[in-house]
Order: C-alpha cells, then structure tokens, then sequence
C-alpha cells in the first residue's frame, strides 16, 4: 500500500508510516505550494491513498466528483499526533484492505468508510 501525506500531516506519523514499511510521499518533500486537486491527481496517477486532515477533499470527492483510489481523514480534535498514530495503526492491522476505494474518515471514537462508487 501507497500514501502521500498532505501538508498538515505530521511528520511523527511519516516516520511511523515509514518505519511499518509503507511507500509513502509526502508533500513537503514533494512540492508543498501543490493544490489540493494536483495533489489528489497526483494520488491517483501513482495509484496512492491520499492522508489528511483537511476536510476540503470531501468537497473534491463528494461535490466535484474528482478521482480518488482511497482517502484517509482525521477528524482528531485535539490534532493529538500520538492518538492518530495509535489509532491508525490499528486501523492498519484491522481494515488494511479497506484503505483502498473508500473515503475513509478516523475521530477518537468512530471510524467510517464510505466506498468511493458510492461518492
């Protein structure tokens, strides 16, 4: 499995993505002045799960019907970098599978994912 990580990703969660073995980009590396739809497009030409904290990518999806092979969104009010690590890593070892082709949105006490056919 493939991720870039948006901007506002932290980096702990990088390193722990990287450490389990994970391909990831991320976009501060990459190109940080990129635009949320370039950076979808670029998650969809390199056929990557596309993580964020920015809520504005359910407009992209849900609304302008743009392409996604899968996004993951934190909803953690606190923005705690410790819980979002914990919580998807065991998202990780739960529901890999389910990354892929879903719009995938991870708050402190509720996981859900929306298949993205159904967007």
């Amino acid at each position: 499995m493939k991720f870039l990580a948006d901007v506002n990703i932290e980096r702990r969660i990088i390193l722990f993505l990287r450490s389990a073995g994970y391909d990831v980009i991320w976009a501060p590396e990459y190109d940080c002045r990129m635009k949320d739809e370039e950076l979808l497009a670029l998650a969809v030409q390199q056929q990557r799960i596309l993580i964020t904290n920015d809520k504005d990518f359910g407009n992209l999806v849900y609304f302008q019907k743009k392409a996604a092979c899968g996004i993951v969104l934190f909803r953690i009010e606190d923005q705690n970098v410790r819980v979002k690590i914990t919580i998807l890593k065991n998202m990780l070892l739960r529901y890999q599978e389910k990354f892929g082709g879903h719009f995938v949105t991870i708050a402190r006490k509720r996981i859900r994912f929306i298949p993205l056919e159904d967007v």
